[in-house]
């Protein structure tokens, strides 16, 4: 699996991921959780991003949609469609399908300089935070454009239920549940729950997995029958 050894192109969609430096946490609690999704939002913006870097710190929100105060801006220029993500303590996974001219790769600049400013100003802290530059991988076969966005919405599994990686989950149905209240993902989005949904495109996915039904049959379906060899060349860790 090569890691950007070729410009990211337009119109391609794209696996991305980071970790923190040293494998730490970089989400210490659900503020940094809920700053980390308004990034995720504010960042992904040709114009320059807003000043917002105390916000949610001073003003914790309580809304599920992005936390975002009510000013004038300019309507939003992409940079990147988000089709997935998930977030865990120590790292995230992307979705992305590039839009703009270098746009993974500024907003990617954009995002972890602004998160890294956030987090050490917080915690009163300097240096970097996250472990080096991004990886991404181009996601082209037709069967990974299906496995990707799975695969990143089972990761938050590996707190309860690790062992669905070697395909030996045996209670579905407990799985299914802990996703389902488990916040800081795409998935609540796509089995019919709004959570964050200004933050994705859906289109992609949907068209391929189905409506909400379908995405919920199709999650059940592929914890059943886990296929480890199907996921190879898109994973990053």
């Amino acid at each position: 699996m090569a890691l950007r050894k070729v410009n990211l192109v337009n119109g391609e969609i794209y696996h991305v991921y980071n970790r923190g430096v040293d494998k730490r946490d970089i989400f210490m609690d659900d503020e940094d959780r809920l700053r980390f999704i308004h990034d995720l939002y504010e960042f992904n913006d040709k114009n320059p991003a807003l000043n917002l870097n105390n916000f949610l710190v001073k003003n914790k929100s309580k809304s599920l949609e992005v936390g975002l105060p009510k000013i004038e801006r300019k309507p939003r220029e992409l940079l990147v469609e988000i089709l997935a993500f998930c977030m865990m303590d120590n790292h995230f996974h992307l979705m992305v399908r590039q839009v703009a001219e270098n746009g993974i790769t500024e907003f990617m600049r954009k995002l972890g300089t602004g998160y890294t400013n956030y987090f050490n100003k917080k915690y009163e802290r300097s240096g970097v935070l996250f472990q080096g530059r991004f990886k991404s991988v181009n996601i082209e076969e037709d069967a990974h454009l299906m496995y990707l966005p799975i695969y990143i919405h089972f990761n938050p599994l590996d707190f309860k239920f690790p062992e669905w990686r070697e395909g030996k989950l045996k209670d579905y149905k407990k799985a299914i549940e802990f996703l389902d209240s488990y916040r800081w993902s795409s998935y609540i989005d796509y089995s019919g729950q709004k959570n964050f949904p200004s933050l994705i495109k859906k289109d992609f996915i949907m068209h391929r997995l189905g409506d909400e039904i379908e995405f919920r049959k199709e999650i059940m379906n592929w914890l059943k029958n886990f296929d480890k060899p199907s996921i190879q060349g898109i994973t990053l860790e």
